[in-house]
């Protein structure tokens, strides 16, 4: 693995600016819903907020603030199944909500990614997240 995107994964100004990135993308999101009155990305507006944004953007902050949790394997794994689940489960979220319901089953398997991410985000805050 190229020894950038290997220290990267566990930077949490990486994780900080591609939560900025989610925020953007939401944002417009919404005013392109406001602006066409169509609400129905209204869920993929909403985790993409929330998951994207919010969560990423700690994640960030805790990977900053607690540079052993950031450097530890855990940090990686959570990075590369969070990063590859969210857009997947975005895109197939959307898919699935304009209609196309053959991919629910890709739909499934990213939230199951994410989940797993997110599992190792705990276990790494659990194991590496204290006091100095």
């Amino acid at each position: 693995m190229n020894s950038t995107l290997h220290a990267a994964s566990a930077d949490g100004i990486v994780w900080i600016k591609m939560a900025m990135a989610y925020l953007m993308l939401g944002i417009v999101l919404g005013i392109t819903m406001g602006a066409t009155e169509n609400f129905t990305l209204r869920p993929v507006h909403a985790h993409i907020n929330l998951i994207g944004w919010a969560t990423m953007a700690l994640a960030g902050v805790i990977y900053t603030v607690f540079p052993k949790a950031g450097a530890s394997p855990l940090a990686r794994v959570h990075f590369w199944l969070y990063n590859l689940a969210l857009p997947t489960m975005m895109v197939a979220l959307a898919m699935v909500l304009m209609g196309k319901q053959d991919v629910i089953p890709l739909l499934a398997a990213s939230e199951i990614l994410l989940a797993a991410g997110v599992l190792a985000f705990a276990a790494n805050v659990f194991l590496n997240v204290k006091k100095p």
